[in-house]
């Protein structure tokens, strides 16, 4: 059952006595910055003062100076704003928490709100661990709880129950409810979805929705079941609404949606000045999409739009500590809060020249001194691919009339096959190819063809998908076979094969969805891949997302699914997947 829930305070009360220690000047801190010009956020103005650091926690920020200090920085002439916090990350996108946490917090977001997703579906036991690594990197890490997979999942897989659901809700390191992209489930009078959310509220949780085109009528509807907020506005018109309806408001700046410039340019031309509940987020982005940063690329995006430079940066702090919860622990440079600190050369750059992240400098003088132990601890600790099955020609025979039709990255409808699928290479002149998804245990599989992925490839084969199950696609039945055999030696990941070679490849040995290399190697693999891709004839915005959702039930129309092509709206499925 759920349990009223506290914020969560991180320092004991010897902690607590040490720090007051400090303030009195019968210790020295651990560091201070003197003459720092920083961004008061209560206020909204840029102030100075002396900030005193003991430990992980600004401890005062004031005019007055301790007599010593174990280091001592003077900041004259820099400028210092709150760590940055991303406020939905999605971090298994072929990177992990880890190294994700470590390129974010070198570039300034020193604090992310993850999905679970990938850990939902682990043993309580095994996920929890991960968490407790995690929490020992210098960035902070919260997590959302979902309360749905985002695919229709066979009989044999672990159950989505209230007694998963609670486990995680009363996680200490779990600060919201959702993504809600079942809330079709809850209006049509699914009860035990409607009781998780009510659970949630009860356990001080905020619950996200995740509404693409909804009306407001279904926003207001949602809002009286329980939901907080909505990161899914494609238009400032959508976004104008959800404000007005009192949704916190999160808008979205990602590789398949990058529509930041023009979302935030349309809300101030048409009047938006207040901005305490707009939050920004890159919303879980391929590798290439983070070259140019995270939270600081969209403050940038913001400042050129228009935005006035304080409310930029309140809009990616305090405005989601608030959102949150945290605020007393997040978000602002006060007396209490962790010191999660940005120093800037200038209020419009917010790329900073340094980073401190729990009191520690993590980036400093174009040096990252992030510890690199504690990021390989967090990969100790999650589970390997166990690739133990083979594909074999009698896997690759596809018989079905139907198949699916790209409309863009992630949505497709259902098409009547025309081509002889008996045949072991389809031509390379056309758009359909072979699509199989097969079980990582090799139970079952299901064969189809995919229209409108691209046109002159071999073969691709994937670990990586919503439900951790095998993609397999191409135009030849040998480059596939050859791909997944090079997948299986790999331990997971992505491999493209084109007339019998391997031009670019992803190993993903954790859970056959996430790399361990840092995210600058894995953004240039993750660039060759695109790349070959869009020279073989793949039009959209991102293969990898289209990768990942083939087997998403939260998207229309038609999908790929463990359980056979699903229908979406009706959900039904249209041809089960078959034994092997």
């Amino acid at each position: 059952m759920p349990t009223k829930r506290t914020a969560r305070a991180p320092w004991s009360k010897v902690m607590i006595r040490s720090q007051l220690e400090v303030v009195d000047r019968l210790r020295p801190p651990s560091l201070v910055l003197q003459n720092a010009t920083y961004l008061n956020v209560y206020v909204k103005q840029w102030r100075t003062a002396n900030i005193w650091i003991e430990g992980d926690r600004i401890v005062y920020v004031g005019p007055d100076l301790p007599e010593s200090a174990v280091e001592t920085v003077d900041v004259t002439g820099k400028y210092i704003v709150p760590g940055y916090i991303e406020p939905h990350a999605h971090p298994f996108q072929l990177y992990n928490p880890a190294t994700l946490s470590k390129y974010a917090g070198e570039r300034g977001t020193t604090t992310l709100v993850n999905d679970n997703m990938l850990l939902f579906l682990q043993e309580k036991e095994q996920a929890f661990a991960q968490l407790d690594a995690i929490k020992q990197l210098p960035t902070s890490t919260y997590w959302w709880a979902r309360l749905d997979t985002q695919t229709e999942l066979d009989r044999e897989s672990v159950a989505v129950d209230s007694e998963r659901i609670h486990e995680w809700f009363n996680h200490p390191d779990v600060v919201m409810a959702g993504e809600l992209t079942a809330w079709p489930r809850a209006l049509k009078g699914d009860d035990e979805m409607l009781q998780w959310m009510l659970d949630a509220e009860t356990c001080g949780l905020p619950v996200e929705g995740h509404f693409p085109g909804a009306s407001p009528k279904t926003l207001t509807k949602m809002a009286l079941m329980g939901v907080h907020s909505d990161h899914e506005a494609m238009t400032a018109e959508e976004a104008f609404n959800r404000l007005e309806l009192g949704y916190t408001t999160t808008l979205r700046h990602s590789s398949i949606r990058p529509d930041l410039p023009e979302m935030i340019r349309d809300l101030l031309a048409n009047g938006l000045t207040a901005f305490d509940h707009l939050m920004v987020t890159t919303d879980g982005s391929t590798p290439g999409f983070y070259e140019d940063g995270m939270q600081d690329a969209l403050v940038r995006i913001l400042i050129e739009a228009g935005l006035p430079a304080i409310e930029a940066y309140r809009i990616v702090s305090h405005n989601v500590a608030r959102h949150f919860d945290l605020d007393h622990i997040l978000g602002a440079i006060a007396p209490g809060r962790i010191a999660h600190l940005n120093i800037l050369d200038a209020i419009e750059e917010p790329r900073p020249t340094a980073v401190i992240a729990k009191g520690q400098w993590i980036y400093r003088d174009g040096v990252s001194l992030f510890p690199n132990e504690l990021v390989e601890a967090v990969l100790d600790m999650m589970p390997s691919t166990d690739v133990s099955i083979e594909l074999t020609p009698q896997d690759l025979s596809f018989s079905m009339p139907v198949g699916l039709d790209m409309i863009n990255s992630v949505i497709m409808k259902l098409f009547k096959i025309t081509h002889d699928t008996g045949q072991d290479e389809l031509p390379r002149d056309g758009d359909e190819s072979f699509l199989m998804l097969l079980d990582k245990e090799g139970k079952w599989r299901l064969n189809t063809v995919l229209k409108g992925f691209a046109r002159d490839f071999g073969g691709l084969v994937s670990s990586y998908s919503i439900s951790g199950d095998y993609l397999i696609l191409g135009k030849c039945k040998q480059d596939m076979l050859q791909a997944f055999k090079r997948m299986n030696e790999l331990g997971g990941g992505i491999v493209l094969v084109d007339q019998g070679e391997i031009v670019a490849e992803i190993p993903l040995p954790l859970c056959g969805m996430t790399s361990t290399e840092p995210l600058e190697t894995l953004i240039g693999q993750e660039k060759q891949l695109r790349d070959e891709l869009m020279a073989r004839g793949y039009q959209f915005e991102d293969p990898i997302y289209t990768l990942l959702f083939l087997a998403s039930t939260h998207l229309p129309y038609v999908r790929a699914t463990p359980l056979g092509i699903y229908e979406v709206m009706k959900k039904q499925v249209l041809f089960p997947a078959i034994l092997r």
